[in-house]
């Protein structure tokens, strides 16, 4: 559910949990500058004539509670406090406009951003403030702004995302999965499967690092396949039981793309000799599943065309 902004009723929420509450300049040296000594405490600075703010605030308390009591927020109305403003502006701090938010840690300023950012945004600015201050976000959060990333085609976040996790994590085989795909997106193939062999005992033969080992070397196979694509065409209009050319060229229509011409040929494959060498095309076809993921409409499509054609 969002969280609709009131000033008066977040106050007290927070208050009650602790992590958030309402500041003024009376409270501010225990409420920041001495309570920054312990975790880093994040000011937020703001207007009720500020519609911005009502986006920002919302975003803020949401992360800080995420945050497990690893940060704090203290939310100051500036119309409320002109002398602390303006003490604070004579410092050097650009209270002019708001929302300015300033972190504080050890009795010092920080960081600070202003403006209304995004809440992934937000995400990151608190990430990187405990990072600083030697804290960490809650694995659950760390994860899904690793796969936001990972999504969003920004592998190098993706990586150091996942890394974080991997090291307050180590057992947890999403993370050193994600390191492993982040890693061979940004081209590091060797590193991407040395990481893999390294998984600890306990989960190396989980199922996310089982499909991204597989996933990374039907890409590496694929890779070399596709620049042979024609090659195997070739061969199998000249004789429609090589059944090795006919793996090959499944392997090759994968690293293309094309899942559902490569499930169509390893089919055809086990149509036409299911034994051949000890059933490749059958394990073949199983690894492409483990690689795309049992949800994958692929594997679901390609499990009900082998289901079928082994159980008639």
């Amino acid at each position: 559910m969002d969280v609709i902004f009131d000033p008066a009723r977040q106050g007290a929420t927070g208050a009650a949990e602790g992590v958030i509450k309402d500041g003024d300049q009376k409270t501010f040296m225990q409420d920041v500058v001495e309570a920054s000594r312990q975790v880093p405490v994040l000011v937020d600075f703001w207007a009720t004539w500020c519609g911005p703010c009502k986006t920002l605030t919302p975003a803020l308390e949401k992360v800080v509670k995420a945050a497990g009591g690893r940060v704090r927020l203290v939310k100051i109305d500036i119309d409320r406090n002109r002398s602390l403003v303006a003490q604070l502006t004579q410092m050097g701090l650009p209270l002019q406009s708001v929302p300015t938010v300033v972190a504080f840690w050890q009795g010092q300023i920080l960081d600070l951003f202003q403006g209304a950012l995004p809440e992934s945004e937000v995400k990151r600015f608190i990430e990187g403030l405990l990072k600083a201050a030697g804290g960490q976000m809650p694995g659950a959060d760390l994860l899904a702004e690793a796969e936001a990333a990972a999504a969003q085609g920004d592998h190098q976040t993706a990586l150091q995302l996942f890394g974080a996790l991997s090291q307050q994590e180590p057992e947890n085989a999403k993370a050193l999965a994600g390191v492993a795909r982040a890693l061979f997106a940004l081209g590091e193939e060797a590193q991407a499967l040395a990481v893999l062999d390294a998984a600890p005992a306990k989960i190396k033969e989980a199922s996310e690092i089982l499909a991204a080992r597989s996933a990374i070397e039907l890409e590496i196979e694929g890779r070399r396949a596709r620049e042979m694509l024609s090659q195997f065409e070739q061969r199998l209009a000249a004789n429609p039981d090589d059944h090795a050319a006919r793996i090959e060229l499944a392997v090759a229509l994968n690293a293309a793309g094309d899942r559902e011409g490569a499930v169509e040929a390893l089919i055809e494959a086990i149509r036409r000799d299911r034994t051949w060498n000890e059933e490749a095309a059958r394990k073949q076809l199983l690894k492409f599943f483990e690689a795309w993921g049992f949800d994958d409409p692929a594997t679901k499509a390609g499990r009900r065309k082998l289901s079928t054609l082994l159980f008639r």
